[in-house]
């Protein structure tokens, strides 16, 4: 009888066994379980600041100068539009962000830091740094920024 974990025919434990399968060397499934882990430790990591990755990318990108509207962060971050209210409705209680008239289309609003939330996203930029170094640990820093450009490339790519 096998031990609980390990698999009867091959005594491999756990779900290793599954590392062999045809869906373990598809790009997709790859890039979605890589995704799936690294949220999840970025996630576990921004806990302690009441955030998770959708808000901190919403704050991030809130930080970055660029005064993005509301429509323009749903697209970049392929989330519905209503997820993307509900996002900063969270953040703008918390003091960390404001909705302001888009002065390049006034149905429009832009998301704009505070600096309460540019404090906010100093810690939470930290935390995710070392989030992101735990989920990358297997990888130098010449492969982490070949990693990083391949990413770019496909996820930035616009679509013709």
């Amino acid at each position: 009888m096998s031990e609980p974990g390990q698999d009867g025919a091959s005594g491999t434990t756990g779900i290793n066994r599954l590392y062999a399968t045809d869906l373990a060397n598809e790009t997709e499934f790859l890039a979605a379980r890589a995704r799936s882990l690294g949220s999840a430790r970025a996630n576990a990591a921004l806990a302690v600041l009441d955030l998770k990755v959708r808000s901190y990318s919403v704050l991030s990108l809130a930080c970055s100068g660029t005064q993005p509207s509301q429509r323009e962060l749903a697209e970049f971050l392929a989330l519905d539009p209503s997820q993307i209210v509900a996002l900063v409705d969270q953040l703008e209680k918390r003091g960390a962000v404001l909705r302001m008239a888009d002065p390049r289309d006034r149905r429009s609003n832009i998301i704009a830091a505070t600096d309460a939330g540019r404090s906010l996203f100093a810690e939470a930029a930290r935390l995710v740094e070392a989030a992101s170094n735990e989920s990358l640990a297997a990888l130098n820093a010449a492969e982490r920024d070949q990693l990083r450009s391949l990413l770019r490339r496909v996820a930035l790519t616009p679509e013709g």
